[in-house]
C-alpha cells in the first residue's frame, strides 16, 4: 500500500510539472516565433516524464548538458570506452544459441475457430494483404499460422495463443471500441468453460497480440487475466499498468513495404534530421514549435506533398516522436531507409531491447533536451554517424514482416521474445477469481 500512495502521488506531481514546462517551453527558447498556429492540445493523461523538467532552464546550461553528459551518455564516453555501444547486440553470440533452441522447440497452441463463426473476422487470419499502421497485429497472426510453431496437440504447447484481433474488433459495428472489454470477457468465459488448459495456470501461459494502443482496455472486465496473460503489443510504455515488462514483450509497428529501396546505400543524405507528422501530443507541439522553421531539422505538421520516402533516403536523422502513444511506425519506417532513428517517446519499452542495444544504431532524446536536440546531432561525428547507421542497417530485419516467415524477421523476433516468457513461474489461482 505504501509503495502505491508514493507512486501515485509522484506521477500525479509529475503531470502537473510536464503540463507547466511544455506550456512554458517558448519562453525558454531565443527566437521563436511566437505567432505559430499549432493547436494546443489538453495534456493528456499518460504522459510520461518522470524526470525534473525544471533542471538546468537557461538555454546555456542546456548547451553545456548536451555536450557534456547526453552525448557522453548516448556513445558511452562518460567513462572513455564506448565499446559496448558499437555493438547491435547485447550479446550476439547467448541471442543465436537461444534462437536456435527456440526455432526448435517452441510450440503455440491456438484457440481453434471456424470461418462460420459470426466473428471470423476477427478470430481467423485475414485473406488479404495486410495494410496500414496497424498491419503487425495481423501480419503475426498470418506468420503463426504459416509457421512450424503451430501445434495442434495442446500437451506439448508452451502457451496458448487467443487470436483475436483488437484492430478488427475495433473497427467492426458489432463491437466497437466500447466493446472490446466484453468481448474479451466473454472469449475467457468460453475457453474455459470449453477447455481445461487456462484453469492449470489462471491464463498465464496465453497470450494476445495488440498494436492498436486501444487494446490495453481490452482486460478491464477480466482483472485476475489481465494480470496474468502475456501482452505482445507495439504500444509499450512503462508508464501506464496495464503493461508490465517482465510479463509482457514489445514488437515493431510497422507499415508493410516491398522490397529495399533502389538507392538505400548510394543516397545523399543532405538533411540533418526529419520528422512529418500530426501534432497529437504536447511532445510534437514542443517539437514543431522549437524546429519548424529550421534549415537543417525538417519538422512538418501535417502530410507531405513529396514522397516520404525522399525525406527518409535525404536524412541522417529519422525522428521519432510519441503520439497519443509511444508507439508509431516511424522507427520502422526509418530503419527501411537506413536512417538514424531518433527516439523522442519517455519511457517506451523499445522492441527487442533486451536483445539488440538501441544505442548502437539509434539516438534516445529525453523531451526536456527538445531545444537542443540540432546540438546533440551536430555534435556526433562522421565516424559515430557512420557506427550508427551500419548497426542501424544491419538490424533493419529485425523490422520486417513475411509471409510465410523468414529467419530474424519480426515474427521470430516476437516469438522469441514469447519464448523467453514461457516458463514465468505461477500462481493457481481458485476458480472464484477467475472473473472479478
Amino acid at each position: 500500500i505504501f509503495i502505491y500512495i508514493s507512486t501515485t502521488a509522484n506521477v500525479t506531481k509529475t503531470l502537473s510539472q510536464t503540463t507547466l514546462y511544455l506550456q512554458a517551453l517558448p519562453s525558454l527558447i531565443n527566437n521563436i516565433d511566437q505567432t505559430s498556429n499549432l493547436p494546443i492540445l489538453p495534456f493528456e493523461d499518460n504522459e510520461d516524464d518522470n524526470d525534473n523538467l525544471f533542471a538546468d532552464p537557461s538555454r546555456t546550461a542546456r548547451l553545456s548538458r548536451a555536450s557534456q553528459w547526453l552525448l557522453g551518455n548516448i556513445f558511452g564516453l562518460i567513462d572513455g570506452n564506448d565499446t559496448n555501444n558499437k555493438e547491435a547486440y547485447h550479446d550476439g553470440d547467448i541471442f543465436l544459441q537461444d534462437y536456435k533452441q527456440m526455432n526448435k522447440s517452441l510450440k503455440i497452441y491456438v484457440y481453434p475457430h471456424s470461418k462460420d463463426d459470426p466473428f471470423a473476422n476477427v478470430l481467423l487470419p485475414p485473406d488479404t494483404d495486410c495494410k496500414g499502421n496497424y498491419a503487425s497485429e495481423l501480419m503475426f497472426k498470418k506468420a503463426l499460422m504459416e509457421s512450424h510453431f503451430v501445434t495442434k496437440d495442446p500437451s506439448e504447447a508452451h502457451l496458448f495463443y487467443m487470436p483475436f484481433s483488437i484492430s478488427s474488433m475495433r473497427s467492426d459495428p458489432r463491437i466497437d471500441v466500447h466493446g472490446i472489454p466484453d468481448f474479451v470477457q466473454n472469449y475467457i468465459s468460453n475457453i474455459t468453460l470449453k477447455y481445461p488448459f487456462w484453469n492449470r495456470t489462471g491464463g498465464a501461459d496465453h497470450f494476445y497480440v495488440a498494436c492498436h494502443s486501444i487494446g490495453k482496455i481490452a482486460f478491464e472486465k477480466a482483472f485476475v487475466a489481465r494480470l496474468n496473460v502475456i501482452q505482445l503489443v507495439c504500444s509499450s510504455t512503462y508508464f501506464p499498468s496495464s503493461y508490465l515488462p517482465h510479463k509482457d514483450a514489445s514488437m515493431p509497428q510497422v507499415w508493410p513495404r516491398g522490397g529495399d529501396p533502389s538507392n538505400l546505400l548510394t543516397s545523399q543524405r543532405k538533411r540533418l534530421a526529419f520528422f512529418a507528422g500530426a501534432v497529437n501530443s504536447p511532445v510534437r507541439i514542443a517539437l514543431l514549435k522549437v524546429w519548424e522553421n529550421d534549415t537543417e531539422i525538417f519538422a512538418h505538421f501535417g502530410r507531405l506533398n513529396t514522397p516520404y520516402s525522399e525525406q527518409f533516403l535525404g536524412s541522417k536523422f529519422c525522428i521519432h516522436v510519441k503520439g497519443f502513444e509511444v508507439n508509431t511506425a516511424r522507427v520502422a519506417d526509418a530503419l527501411f531507409y537506413g536512417c538514424v532513428p531518433i527516439i523522442l517517446a519517455n519511457h517506451y519499452d523499445l522492441p527487442f531491447s533486451d536483445i539488440l542495444n538501441w544505442k548502437s544504431f539509434s539516438v534516445v532524446v529525453h523531451h526536456i533536451d527538445i531545444p537542443v536536440l540540432k546540438k546533440i546531432l551536430q555534435g556526433i561525428s562522421n565516424e559515430q554517424f557512420a557506427m550508427l547507421q551500419s548497426n542501424a542497417l544491419r538490424v533493419r530485419k529485425h523490422f520486417q514482416w513475411h509471409t510465410p516467415p523468414i529467419d530474424f524477421d519480426a515474427f521470430h523476433m516476437s516469438m522469441y521474445e514469447l519464448w523467453k516468457r514461457r516458463s514465468v513461474v505461477r500462481v493457481r489461482l481458485t476458480t472464484s477469481m477467475e472473473f472479478i
